[in-house]
């Protein structure tokens, strides 16, 4: 394990996810991190951070692994955005493990270096106009809940859908035939550090020996408990996933 947390180092309020291969967005991704790779004439996770910079937020961290080296090399240690700017840092799984440790992996990696409640959000998802409300953030403070999730209607490549919603704004672990409608995860979401302790997630903080695990248990076993909650987000949503997908936003 080479990468250390500074404990006089100020925490992190948001991790990015830049740390997938992207095999269906190849050839593309042969060279360039799909996170990078350009949209409307700026790298993909550029939206992100000026959203994030344009709600407050003022430092972030970010998980690298497949050309990961590219991703501070482009970035830098501070985003210079339209609305401030976001001092940035990286957690760089590929250099320390040689590959990524999934989601649930990466974030118990980058945990001791982030905020008690932090933002959540996949580098690869177009979401330019999401607000990452502070107001929401301080109602979750509030809640007892361990993760509130952004959901987002079906797309076509995932018609399915996730997770069910109930009156009370829960999110629900129910098969398409027991949920009279099901949304899907858009990849944003609030999480609290606890969520990533046992019986949720039983990764060490830090996870020093590097295992690879999904988030979806983690959120699933919360589910369980009524831990979960979700609202609808219908502003605009793309999962850049294929080189047709990512056409599409270009706009």
């Amino acid at each position: 394990m080479r990468e250390h947390a500074d404990p006089k180092a100020p925490l992190a309020a948001a991790l990015l996810l830049a740390a997938g291969r992207g095999e269906r967005m190849r050839p593309l991704t042969d060279t360039c991190p799909k996170p990078l790779l350009p949209v409307r004439g700026r790298p993909l996770l550029a939206w992100h951070l000026d959203a994030l910079a344009r709600s407050g937020v003022r430092r972030a961290l970010i998980n690298t692994a497949w050309l990961g080296e590219q991703i501070p090399a482009t970035l830098g240690a501070a985003y210079p955005g339209p609305h401030g700017t976001l001092v940035l840092d990286y957690s760089m799984e590929g250099r320390d493990f040689g590959h990524a440790l999934e989601t649930a992996g990466g974030i118990a990696r980058a945990l001791p270096r982030l905020d008690s409640v932090f933002w959540l959000a996949a580098g690869d998802v177009f979401m330019p106009d999401f607000p990452y409300d502070p107001a929401v953030r301080t109602q979750f403070l509030a809640s007892n809940a361990l993760a509130h999730l952004w959901l987002v209607p079906n797309p076509p490549h995932h018609p399915l859908g996730d997770f069910g919603l109930d009156d009370e704004g829960r999110a629900l672990d129910l098969p398409p035939h027991q949920c009279s409608e099901r949304w899907t995860y858009s990849s944003v979401a609030l999480l609290r550090r606890e969520l990533f302790a046992p019986p949720w997630c039983d990764i060490p903080p830090g996870n020093p020996g590097g295992i690879a695990a999904p988030l979806a248990p983690v959120l699933r076993r919360a589910m369980g408990a009524g831990r979960v909650t979700a609202e609808v987000w219908r502003g605009t949503w793309a999962d850049v996933g294929t080189p047709e997908r990512l056409a599409a936003v270009q706009g």
